[in-house]
């Protein structure tokens, strides 16, 4: 049976979606006000006969007859059907301080955004404040309080724990001074997304406890080799209790993935009560050349590195030029100058801008006289920044049957087209497939954006056929994307290998909306560390002369 609460919660959840809908106010309100109602009265509903309830002052027939159907079922079930036609990820805005109903219902309608994830891109993006009634200050608030939600589901970006774990792992080796502290597992492999900031160590468990209950941590787990601690930043600090003898050891066990370590433990034998005087010594012993952390991840790693002479990965500093980046011009926060000078202070070689196209309307995308209006700009700034450069490029959207929201006409005016899906995410493999290979094909496109439109912890992405999409590419020379936002990171790494594979060039680009954003390439760099990208093979590498060849190249294959 159902209490007062539960029958008031679900008045206001419905009167919540009403509005959301944006259907009838008068609805909504009486809704409301029945929730009001309830959650006031000093007696309990389930033990009112029914002719009382339906004289209760704010209760009338439709209220009171929605109350007996609570009291008897224990469902309401006009609420169940506005649930069952409400994205789930549109009810849980509701649980974001600052965003009532009727800005939910703004940012569904008018963006298309359905997920927490999706909005928390939105406001990187500077898109709400493109709507009626979201300024700066509004959106910054929603950003604040949408991390604040997001950093107690215990699921992280690298980038989010990044700074948190390194500055943790600073104070224990400063509290316990004589111990040995190593940072192990996911952490380490440069893993897109952490639940856990893991350490082997030396440490006693007792003055481990001691130290993290007297900080208000709880312990989750505490067996004689692996303690776990929580705290209120809700990740998880997990601890392997080891000796100095076999610190080298348990470094290894835990910094491997689990199908890494079953595959190594097929192929050598070793002994694990053996002293290993650093790691080198383990490699040494089987005979293999030293796997790094972050390509401990896949188990075919080992046969590759026991039989090619493996390149070095990619480093941040190989980054020569920020391609796809925004401007004021869409929805970027700075203008092209800014954007320009300030990666030239940063000491790259190029510039590619790439606002977003005209069937972009929430992003305030480029129509045709403004493309113009934008590359004369352009022609001005390269004069006064020779020899830096800014390349004219757009992030043209991919349409509903796979075409580009430009006519050739004016396609043929970039130096680059990065072709990307913004709308109608939901789609079957079959329709991605679909829009996704005749855009490939279309000569005017050099660079397939987001490839999945993936949003990490909050947005799968739609299923497309990798292999399909990487043979495509390889016949009609298109670099595939790894968007470097690091709630993107989209190629998915571990699809990078088959591409290269291919000869297909990987592109690591940061999809800057404001200069902080170059930064980003970073996390972009460590995860195609785990796929072994080299410079080579990374377009974003490439140095100004190269870039340049690979324009003549694009604008070659554009003429047939």
């Amino acid at each position: 049976m159902l209490d007062n609460y539960a029958i008031a919660d679900n008045f206001t959840l419905l009167s919540k979606l009403i509005d959301i809908h944006g259907e009838n106010s008068f609805k909504s309100k009486s809704y409301a006000n029945a929730a009001f109602v309830i959650e006031k009265l000093p007696e309990q509903l389930s033990q009112l006969p029914a002719n009382k309830i339906f004289n209760i002052k704010g209760i009338g027939e439709a209220i009171g007859n929605k109350i007996q159907e609570q009291l008897t079922t224990g469902s309401l079930q006009i609420l169940q059907e506005y649930i069952q036609k409400t994205p789930p990820g549109i009810i849980k805005m509701l649980q974001i301080k600052g965003l009532g109903p009727k800005k939910i219902n703004s940012i569904w309608k008018n963006l298309e955004i359905e997920t927490i994830g999706e909005l928390l891109y939105a406001c990187n993006e500077n898109r709400l404040t493109l709507l009626k009634g979201f300024g700066a200050k509004t959106q910054e608030s929603i950003k604040e309080n949408i991390n604040y939600y997001l950093n107690n589901l215990g699921n992280f970006l690298y980038q989010q724990v990044e700074t948190y774990i390194q500055a943790y792992h600073q104070k224990l080796t400063k509290v316990f001074p004589e111990d040995s502290f190593v940072l192990t597992g996911a952490f380490k492999r440069q893993l897109e997304t952490i639940d856990a900031a893991e350490w082997v160590t030396t440490t006693k468990p007792d003055a481990l406890k001691n130290f993290f209950v007297t900080n208000q941590y709880t312990i989750e787990v505490d067996t004689p080799d692996k303690l776990v601690f929580k705290g209120t930043e809700n990740i998880k600090l997990i601890f392997y209790l080891t000796s100095k003898q076999k610190l080298t050891y348990h470094y290894f066990i835990t910094s491997c993935s689990n199908e890494f370590l079953v595959e190594w433990e097929k192929q050598f034998v070793w002994k694990d009560d053996k002293y290993y005087e650093n790691e080198n010594k383990i490699f040494e012993a089987a005979g293999i050349a030293v796997i790094p952390v972050y390509q401990r991840e896949l188990p075919e790693i080992i046969q590759q590195y026991k039989t090619t002479k493996i390149a070095t990965p990619i480093q941040i500093n190989d980054i020569k030029g920020i391609i796809h980046s925004h401007s004021n011009w869409s929805d970027g926060q700075h203008t092209i100058e800014q954007i320009a000078i300030a990666a030239k202070e940063k000491g790259y070689e190029y510039l590619v801008i790439s606002d977003h196209s005209k069937s972009a309307f929430y992003a305030n995308g480029l129509q045709e006289e403004r493309v113009r209006a934008q590359h004369a700009a352009i022609d001005v700034l390269n004069q006064s920044l020779a020899p830096f450069k800014i390349f004219k490029s757009i992030e043209s959207d991919i349409l509903n049957d796979g075409s580009l929201d430009y006519s050739d006409d004016i396609l043929q005016l970039f130096d680059i087209v990065i072709a990307s899906i913004h709308s109608n995410l939901k789609m079957t493999e079959e329709k991605a497939m679909s829009r996704l290979l005749k855009a490939i094909e279309n000569p005017y496109t050099s660079i397939l954006g987001h490839l999945t439109g993936r949003l990490l912890l909050s947005r799968k992405g739609y299923p497309i056929n990798h292999t399909a999409i990487i043979d495509a590419c390889a016949k009609h020379q298109v670099a595939i994307e790894l968007n470097a936002h690091p709630r993107r990171l989209d190629i998915d790494w571990r699809y990078i290998d088959a591409a290269l594979q291919k000869n297909v060039l990987i592109s690591i680009d940061p999809d800057a909306h404001a200069i902080e954003g170059f930064d980003d390439c970073r996390y972009g760099v460590l995860v195609a560390q785990k796929a072994g990208l080299t410079h080579t093979q990374n377009l974003s590498s490439f140095s100004l002369a190269q870039f340049e060849s690979f324009i003549a190249q694009q604008h070659k294959k554009r003429n047939g």
